[in-house]
């Protein structure tokens, strides 16, 4: 794996003042492995695979729990995280994926957003209202898989 260094033990790593993405203060690019594990090569390629197979696996984990019950996206971000700690372009991912959950959360905050998704709601609840009465009425209260030809 290429670390983007050209000696042994070092690893690419940006300065932390430096302006990324747009943003002031966020930390530096890089691996977060302890000093004595970067400072070996093949110490440091070998906690790069262990990552890399810890976070393979917490993220087919959420993958399996997106049609299955659980938090799969949750799980999957987990596992982003995870990679995050060691590979450059997870961190990366990660601070685009916030940026947008961030700007997506002050949309949804919009005043118009707003009253347009109450509105919306609103709607679906009474069609849904209006189907269930309209079940009553036909079948009463019995359970769909008892109902019999009528």
């Amino acid at each position: 794996m290429n670390t983007g260094s050209d000696g042994p033990g070092e690893v690419a790593v940006a300065s932390g003042d430096a302006e990324v993405d747009g943003a002031q203060g966020e930390r530096a690019l890089g691996s977060r492995a302890p000093a004595f594990i970067k400072a070996r090569r093949v110490l440091h390629l070998s906690w790069q695979v262990g990552v890399f197979i810890v976070g393979l696996a917490v993220v087919a984990t959420g993958v399996v729990m997106l049609p299955l019950p659980g938090p799969g996206w949750v799980v999957i971000f987990g596992g982003m995280a995870i990679w995050a700690t060691e590979f450059v372009w997870a961190q990366l991912v990660l601070r685009w994926t916030k940026r947008k959950v961030t700007e997506a959360a002050q949309r949804a905050l919009d005043p118009e957003v707003r009253r347009r998704n109450i509105i919306l709601t609103t709607i679906g609840l009474v069609i849904v209202a209006v189907l269930v009465g309209i079940y009553v009425w036909k079948f009463g209260f019995m359970m769909p898989w008892k109902i019999k030809d009528q």
